[in-house]
């Protein structure tokens, strides 16, 4: 199983970026897949999740200015981050728990600056 994530840069507070996460080895339609996010000095924590089904849910400090989505055809899901604040500076990883194991797609920087 392989995650092939990338898309991250440096933009200005109020920019966009999408992120993209590419899923090889894996029957990617039958499992949820998940965005994390680390800043420096701080835990990696969930910034949403997206389900088979393609319902979404996303932890409260990017609600609404967030969006995932998928395409189970192309294997492929993705992070549009809008309106971005520096505080949403972190390396960002997509996540899939299969077979009963953890998988990680490297991590992919975005850096906001004011």
């Amino acid at each position: 199983v392989q995650l092939q994530a990338s898309g991250g840069g440096a933009v200005q507070a109020g920019g966009s970026l999408r992120l993209s996460c590419a899923a090889s080895g894996i029957n990617f339609k039958i499992y949820s897949t998940a965005w994390y996010r680390q800043a420096p000095g701080k835990e990696r924590e969930l910034v949403a999740n997206i389900n088979p089904d393609g319902s979404a849910d996303y932890t409260e400090a990017v609600r609404g200015r967030f969006t995932t989505s998928r395409d189970n055809a192309r294997r492929t899901v993705w992070l549009h981050l809008n309106t971005l604040k520096p505080e949403d500076t972190a390396t960002y990883y997509c996540h899939v728990r299969a077979y009963a194991r953890d998988f990680w797609g490297r991590g992919t920087l975005v850096t906001v600056s004011s």
